[in-house]
């Protein structure tokens, strides 16, 4: 079951990034939105990526 749960992550991000390409050579409406959705995720991850690592650096206490 959990094989199945990956594999469609899997196909939502190479989806994903396939709109990201094709939107950026000028492609569909449909396109452009999909690929919006997908770089505003890319970012919300990153973001939150950065926020949990400052955490365990206070946390840790050296700053590092």
């Amino acid at each position: 079951m959990s094989v199945l749960l990956l594999l469609g992550v899997l196909a939502l991000v190479v989806g994903g990034c396939v709109c990201v390409v094709w939107a950026d050579r000028g492609g569909p409406r449909w396109v452009r939105v999909v690929a919006t959705l997908t770089l505003a995720a890319g970012e919300l991850l990153r973001q939150s990526e950065k926020s949990r690592r400052r955490s365990l650096s206070r946390s840790n206490g050296n700053g590092d």
